[in-house]
Parts: C-alpha cells; structure tokens; sequence
C-alpha cells in the first residue's frame, strides 16, 4: 500500500511517500481503509521534532475517516461499515492515518450512518470534537457577545458553525490576521471580524466569552501530503486541510 513515512525530524521534505507493507491484522486491532483524513498541527508539531514520545520511522495521522477492511469484531464492525477514528495514540505509538490503510484498536473506531461526502467527512472528526469540547466549557448563553481568537482555524470555522446553529442571538467576532479574509469568515458565521496585529486586537470592544484557537476545506492528495503540510503552516491557509485517497 501507499503511505507517507518520517524516517527523521525535519521539514516537509521528511515526509516519504511510499510503498510499505500492509498492516497484519491482530486480536482486538481492525483495519481501516482510509478515505481521508485532516492534517493537524500537532502533526506538524511532530515532525518537526516537538513530541518527544514519538519513535520514527513513523507514519503521521491522528484522525481518519473510513470504511471497515478486515475486523476482528465482526458484530460491531462488520466490513464495508463507515467509520471515524480520532487521537489516542494513532500517528504516534502506532502507525496512523497517512496511508491507503490503517490498523486500529477496535474501541477506537466508531461507526458513522451519513451521506456526507468523502471530503466533508475528512474535515470533521478532530476539529469539530475540538470546537464542541470549547463551546460547552465556554458555557454560552444567548445574547453573549462572544470573540474567537484565531478564527480562520479550522476549529474557528467549526465553532462558528456549532455556536450559530445553537445560540442564534450571539453576537460572534473572530479575529483574524488578514482582512482579506473579512468575506471568507462571514460566509462561515461570523458576525463581523477583528484585526489582530501581531497579538494585539485593533478595538476597543468587550466581550462576554472568549474562545481561543490559535483553518471549507482544501483538498489534497496522499502523494501532495508535503504541500498539505506546508499549505497549512502558510500564512494563506483558510478552514480545514485535508487528504483524500481514490
């Protein structure tokens, strides 16, 4: 199968895409057929050297969407069922979502009935299991004048959703780096945006509840996994980025 492994820390240039051996399914461990999956900064953050658990060679990928290959837990998972897995310790002490196939333990995959698209299933699982876990601490009510900081993060774009489909009477600010990206935030929900310059917030505005985040979805492919990358390290990077397989 396909994969993209990092053998050492570095830049994307550490990222080898290339054929290695098909996961072996073992007691309590299915294997997934990858769809697609979103790139995260935490990978990032590890192939660049910044998570000292990880032991390379490895493959990166710490959430994925798919359909079930071969189980070991046929009543629950039977094969071809759709599937999302997220975090534990996929991409880090076992091989993750960076390939045409995964193998994972069964109490991390989670069956999924939608007619969502490939590509609007890949941007959701981490990032908006993110934002979700951010909204409830944040305690909203109605008539909040709420501010995320980092708006134009995936998990940004994803809070905005959740908030407005809930709270309708919130008032929502994002800021953001860019005023190019005025439009692309109130598409998304936001009420009107906010400059950051370099830290500092141009108003003079208060707000009720803050929710810092500090990116709809680019596509690529499992051979473009260098240019995600460094798409989503750019300062041009808008919403979630995600990997397809065919």
């Amino acid at each position: 199968m396909k994969a993209v492994v990092v053998y050492e820390v570095g830049g994307v240039d550490k990222l080898m895409y290339q054929d290695v051996p098909m996961p072996s399914v073992k007691p309590g461990w299915s294997l997934v057929k990858v769809k697609g999956f979103g790139i995260n900064r935490s990978e990032i953050f590890t192939r660049n050297g910044y998570s000292e658990s990880v032991r390379f060679p490895r493959i990166l990928g710490i959430e994925c969407v798919g359909v079930i290959e071969k189980s070991t837990d046929e009543k629950r998972l039977p094969p071809r069922t759709k599937v999302v897995s997220i975090m534990g310790e996929m991409g880090r002490d076992f091989d993750g979502s960076y390939a045409e196939y995964v193998l994972l333990p069964n109490e991390q995959i989670y069956t999924v009935r939608t007619d969502l698209s490939w590509p609007i299933m890949a941007a959701i699982p981490e990032t908006y299991h993110t934002a979700f876990g951010t909204l409830q601490n944040l305690k909203v009510e109605n008539g909040d004048t709420v501010l995320v900081r980092g708006a134009t993060s995936g998990v940004g774009v994803a809070f905005a959703k959740l908030l407005k489909a809930r709270y309708s009477k919130v008032q929502l600010y994002g800021s953001t780096r860019s005023m190019n990206k005025r439009e692309q935030l109130l598409a998304a929900g936001f009420d009107e945006c906010i400059l950051d310059n370099s830290g500092r917030l141009v108003t003079d505005m208060a707000f009720d509840k803050i929710a810092d985040m500090v990116e709809p979805a680019k596509v690529f492919t499992l051979a473009e996994i260098r240019e995600a990358q460094a798409y989503l390290d750019s300062t041009e990077s808008f919403g979630k980025v995600v990997v397809l397989n065919d």
